[in-house]
């Protein structure tokens, strides 16, 4: 059975960080190669203090290179105050993310995957209003969010994705499905995603329309003619300015196993049932708290908890292996 999957995003225009485009192509690459259906993607509501707007043009781009026709919703302006909130005086587009959400979930044949990789704001408003129908029709989320290290009593620093809604964060701990944790922050931790690479290291090895979407998005291009500008010649200045810029990466895991796939020491995508003890990553079960402040705490514990970490089991290999894998993934789009 093919995998069904909502994508949520902090995908903007100008961008934050390039890091939701490459995770947008590598989505978009598993779901042209039918690892998984794209059902709809959610696009953070922008922050209040920066001038950037959800990258509509760049999801267009997207659809029209691959031939697919995923739609996207934009979330709440509305920041949840505890991890309990339904927030039911949400009017308007305000509630447009909330109700795709469930929309998706409810008319779904099959139950759908959740990938969080901005806020978890609707996410967890659409859990604290059905948590019934995420019980049975959520298989699971992936939250790439916050530490896998275990803070000390007096700690408050939250990481970048979390400090967008703590109490948010805190409730997708308490929702009645699969919670498939990516921690975020931090470089060389076990228990985390990160990883980095050059980007022409990728970048010249994409296809000229490929190279245009990111060109677009690296350039901050003010024009709407998104079309337009994967017809006309690529920006070989911009795509040389950034393809000499490192690029820090961390969700790319988890879009491959929720497709059923893993990565090898060497950086080959394989299947996740046959790889075996060649998988250079896994998710462990343990038992996690998380308060309201979206400090976490975790200890090892067994699957009934449904509550999984990403695990580095290779840390020799990983950092040069998630490059290679992506860039092999990647190079499958026209």
């Amino acid at each position: 059975m093919t995998a069904r999957i909502i994508h949520q995003t902090d995908l903007f225009h100008p961008h934050c960080d390039p890091d939701d485009h490459w995770d947008l192509a590598c989505v978009y690459a598993l779901a042209m190669a039918g690892d998984f259906k794209l059902e709809s993607i959610l696009i953070d509501y922008p922050p209040e203090d920066e001038p950037r707007q959800p990258d509509a043009l760049g999801i267009a781009q997207m659809n029209y290179i691959t031939g697919l026709s995923v739609p996207f919703a934009v979330g709440s302006s509305v920041k949840t105050t505890s991890r309990t909130d339904t927030q039911p005086d949400l009017k308007g587009s305000d509630e447009n993310g909330v109700k795709m959400l469930l929309e998706v979930l409810a008319n779904s044949p099959d139950p759908v995957y959740i990938n969080i990789v901005g806020s978890a704001r609707d996410v967890a408003i659409a859990g604290c209003r059905a948590p019934e129908l995420f019980k049975e029709k959520c298989a699971g989320v992936y939250l790439n969010a916050g530490s896998g290290i275990n803070p000390t009593d007096d700690e408050t620093k939250v990481e970048y994705n979390v400090g967008l809604n703590p109490s948010a964060y805190g409730a997708i701990f308490d929702l009645p499905c699969p919670i498939f944790w990516m921690p975020c922050w931090g470089a060389n931790i076990q228990y985390g995603t990160f990883y980095r690479f050059l980007q022409k290291d990728i970048l010249e090895h994409l296809s000229a329309q490929m190279q245009k979407y990111f060109a677009f998005m690296f350039g901050r291009v003010e024009s709407v003619n998104w079309l337009q500008y994967l017809q006309n010649a690529k920006d070989e200045k911009v795509l040389a300015e950034y393809g000499e810029k490192e690029k820090s990466m961390w969700c790319t895991g988890g879009f491959l196993h929720v497709a059923g796939k893993t990565v090898t020491a060497e950086g080959e995508i394989v299947d996740l049932e046959s790889a075996g003890d060649k998988s250079i990553f896994c998710f462990e079960p343990i038992k996690v708290q998380c308060d309201d402040q979206g400090i976490t705490r975790w200890e090892p514990g067994d699957s009934s908890s449904n509550r999984f970490i990403f695990h580095i089991r290779d840390a020799e290999n990983y950092s040069t292996a998630m490059p290679k894998a992506m860039r092999a993934l990647l190079k499958t789009l026209p």
